[in-house]
């Protein structure tokens, strides 16, 4: 309701902005010079052309200023992902071809528009074509595109390239919904069983079908742990919405599509704590921490709970707003060693003896639930008779 008002409100402000404007344009009617008040002289035309000097300036300036300023915020390097060097040139790569590009043209542009501005009694050239010109303008973007497209085509092909049969791989399911993630491991035999969610039901929130053989070793999780140098592949489905699982640090990121199966793979190349004791992470940890303790400040004056120190860790995130509880998608990341991965896997259960545990649990609780009913049953049989 609340949005709706300042919308209404600013709609309202256009309208009369407008009915203003009008009024002042009938006010001019009559006024003297009236008919060549909206001719441009030699003095609006040496103010624009400086003006556009200024706003170049500005746009220098500006781009600098963030460069400098946040030029460390955008994950560009420590990839943690055997593709992620590839994905990392291809994005410089581009960057710097636009950040080029854009220099030289919008100087251009601004000089052009100082330079030929309007002067009382010049005359503009006009001509039909210049082949010269038009054949430079356009042989060369297209020189620069089909580059940029055969190169991003070699890396995604190269990255989105999955044989299943090759090395050892891990096979995990992601599962996305409103608004968590879950996870599901193959078990000794490698193979994720079938899943569909008519089949979601009690401790089985993914909907795995315990006929197949293949299910009876799965095991569900709520964090993922990696394998660093083993290749992952990911098997992905959503309950119910389009959702999107983004791994930023292992430069990975594939739709979650209700109704079917998408796939992403990866091998880890740093463990979470290489990636934090890099001096690059560990100085935006620090800022981090740094913020988070004046908050904590402001906090704790107003009687709140004071905010805990931030620890890196890698994330599965969910990039598609999805709803309005969105920003929760968020599923903690551990990449460690094969010891410790096999460790962790090896006490969790198995989905389905989780399941039977479940079951077996409800039928105590069932019998007790009809006792009373069979009791009453006898009771009201003996006043019949």
């Amino acid at each position: 309701m609340t949005s709706l008002l300042v919308l209404l409100v600013v709609v309202l402000l256009g309208v009369a902005v407008w009915q203003l404007t009008k009024i002042f344009d009938l006010t001019q009617i009559g006024a003297k010079n009236s008919d060549d008040s909206e001719i441009a002289t030699d003095k609006d035309n040496n103010i624009n052309g400086y003006l556009m000097f200024a706003f170049l300036v500005f746009i220098y300036l500006t781009t600098i200023y963030c460069c400098v300023k946040f030029g460390d915020l955008p994950l560009m390097s420590n990839s943690a992902s055997e593709h992620g060097p590839d994905y990392d040139r291809l994005m410089w790569i581009s960057m710097i071809l636009i950040f080029i590009v854009q220099t030289i043209t919008q100087a251009l542009l601004h000089y052009f528009a100082f330079k030929y501005r309007g002067k009382q009694g010049n005359k503009a050239l006009y001509f039909a074509d210049n082949d010269k010109l038009e054949f430079i303008w356009t042989i060369i973007p297209v020189i620069v595109l089909a580059g940029l497209i055969l190169y991003g085509l070699y890396a995604w092909t190269n990255i989105m390239f999955v044989d299943e049969k090759e090395g050892d791989p891990i096979f995990v399911e992601l599962y996305a919904k409103q608004f968590s993630w879950e996870a599901r491991y193959a078990g000794e035999d490698g193979v994720l069983g079938k899943a569909n969610v008519r089949y979601i039901e009690g401790v089985n929130t993914l909907g795995v079908d315990l006929s197949d053989p293949n299910a009876q070793d799965d095991k569900q999780v709520q964090e993922l742990h990696l394998p660093v140098g083993r290749k992952i592949i990911f098997k992905m489905r959503s309950q119910d919405v389009l959702h999107s699982a983004y791994m930023p640090h292992f430069r990975a990121q594939m739709n979650c599509v209700p109704g079917m199966v998408t796939q992403f793979s990866f091998t880890p190349t740093m463990t979470t704590d290489q990636m934090r004791q890099l001096p690059e992470m560990m100085d935006k940890v620090a800022r981090i921490n740094k913020i988070r303790a004046k908050n904590s400040v402001a906090l704790v004056a107003e009687g709140k709970t004071a905010l805990e120190p931030y620890t890196f860790d890698y994330l599965l995130l969910c990039n598609k707003i999805c709803g309005a509880s969105h920003f929760n998608m968020q599923m903690k990341i551990v990449v460690e060693s094969e010891a410790d991965y096999k460790k962790w896997l090896s006490e969790k259960a198995t989905l389905s003896k989780t399941v039977k545990e479940a079951a077996a649990s409800e039928t105590p609780a069932a019998a007790e639930g009809a006792a009373p009913v069979a009791d009453s049953a006898k009771a009201i049989a003996q006043v019949v008779k």
